[in-house]
């Protein structure tokens, strides 16, 4: 029989996409009063691979990433979900754009071996958290580089991503020898 162990902490990512550089910073200020200060943010990055948000979100679409300097137990996604959830609608109640959803935002978590998602939609390669929350494996880390899965979303499989995600290995990665 194994040992049962606390899990290792894990560093917390979130997706923000948008058309408005308000949003950005309106949800970075949130995060930031959430979950401490961010140690690493990537550049808004285009977001084209899709046209499944227009409807809601407008076009010209972009993705920003933050990955925070505190590490969260990987058991604590499914209430960041929600409460992402919270601070998308809040946003939206605050009547500045025109679109019903001018703000999404995805958090995850990434281990030296994975990038976590969470999701509110439940598919065959997700896993219930709990409170309406799943996960799923987006990413894994083998031979040196991140690797898609089959169901791993178009944006997700980006070598400009996958470049950042590199950066934030190696941050987490020092975090771990400060353990």
């Amino acid at each position: 029989m194994g040992q049962v162990q606390d899990p290792t902490p894990v560093l917390l990512i979130i997706a923000a996409s948008s058309r408005y550089d308000a949003a950005f910073q309106w949800a970075r200020d949130r995060a930031v009063e959430s979950f401490g200060d961010i140690a690493l943010s990537s550049p808004a990055f285009d977001f084209t691979e899709t046209d499944y948000y227009t409807a809601t979100m407008g076009a010209g679409l972009k993705k920003q990433f933050f990955a925070f300097e505190r590490l969260v137990d990987p058991s604590q996604l499914a209430g960041i979900k929600r409460s992402t959830n919270e601070c998308e609608a809040g946003y939206a109640g605050l009547g500045l754009h025109p679109e019903p959803r001018p703000l999404n935002l995805d958090p995850g978590y990434m281990t030296e071996a994975k990038l976590i998602l969470a999701s509110t939609k439940d598919r065959d390669h997700r896993i219930y958290l709990g409170r309406g929350i799943y996960a799923e494996n987006t990413l894994y880390f083998h031979h040196g580089a991140w690797q898609p899965r089959p169901w791993t979303y178009p944006d997700y499989q980006r070598a400009d991503y996958h470049e950042f995600f590199l950066r934030c290995r190696e941050y987490l990665r020092r975090k771990y020898a400060e353990l």
